[in-house]
């Protein structure tokens, strides 16, 4: 899907596939200086319902608010910090339904960060440093860390080594997946890092890598 596709595709349709290569796309402003995003999607101008990739220029600050149905986010690049503590990349945390707080960056940070999301009824804060590095053994030789599970819904970081091939599977509930480093394929597509994909509920497909990847993968929540 083109650039330009995914633009008009902001709105939340979940009965359609999205493919947005993030790489491509232009920072937008946004309420506070010195803090761009890159908008994935969008329920509405008025929602809260977003997904969007954030970066905060060094020494940028965000005005203190919260969030009707919780924050999800996922530290790419540098260290983002509130007032909790700070937070290096490979950190991911859930702030929980009513939650606020007042994010700032020092040094800079590139966040992915899903906004007014959550089941109302899911009210764990998480907080967890992955250094990016699963080490669970998951099916075939992937590596896996779960990072959150509610009901249906289910979070986790994926590594596949280079050759690695996964069987043929159906996403029930559907699946989103940002490509954190390396690229991953199918047989509709190769998706490079940074891109984030949106599958609908039954969709299938093939996966398999030519090279070292690392996803994160969130499924059962469409």
């Amino acid at each position: 899907m083109s650039k330009s596709d995914s633009e008009v595709n902001l709105a939340m349709d979940l009965a359609k596939k999205v493919v947005v290569h993030t790489a491509d796309m232009p920072w937008q402003g946004s309420p506070s200086d010195g803090v761009l995003r890159k908008p994935l999607e969008r329920e509405n101008q008025e929602s809260g319902r977003t997904t969007s990739i954030v970066q905060f220029m060094p020494g940028a600050s965000f005005r203190p608010h919260a969030h009707p149905l919780g924050e999800e986010i996922l530290v790419l690049e540098g260290v983002f910090s509130d007032e909790s503590g700070d937070f290096p990349a490979g950190t991911y945390f859930r702030n929980p339904p009513g939650t606020s707080h007042q994010p700032f960056s020092e040094q800079g940070c590139t966040l992915l960060v899903k906004l007014d999301q959550f089941d109302p009824e899911d009210q764990e804060p998480v907080k967890v440093q992955t250094d990016f590095n699963p080490v669970s053994p998951g099916i075939g030789n992937l590596r896996v860390m779960g990072l959150h599970q509610f009901k249906t819904e289910s979070c986790a970081l994926v590594f596949w080594p280079a050759g690695e091939v996964f069987q043929a599977h159906r996403h029930w509930g559907g699946e989103e997946i940002f490509v954190i480093y390396g690229e991953l394929i199918d047989e509709h597509g190769r998706y490079p890092q940074g891109t984030w994909l949106r599958s609908p509920h039954l969709s299938e497909h093939f996966p398999y890598v030519e090279q070292d990847t690392l996803i994160w993968v969130k499924t059962g929540h469409l």
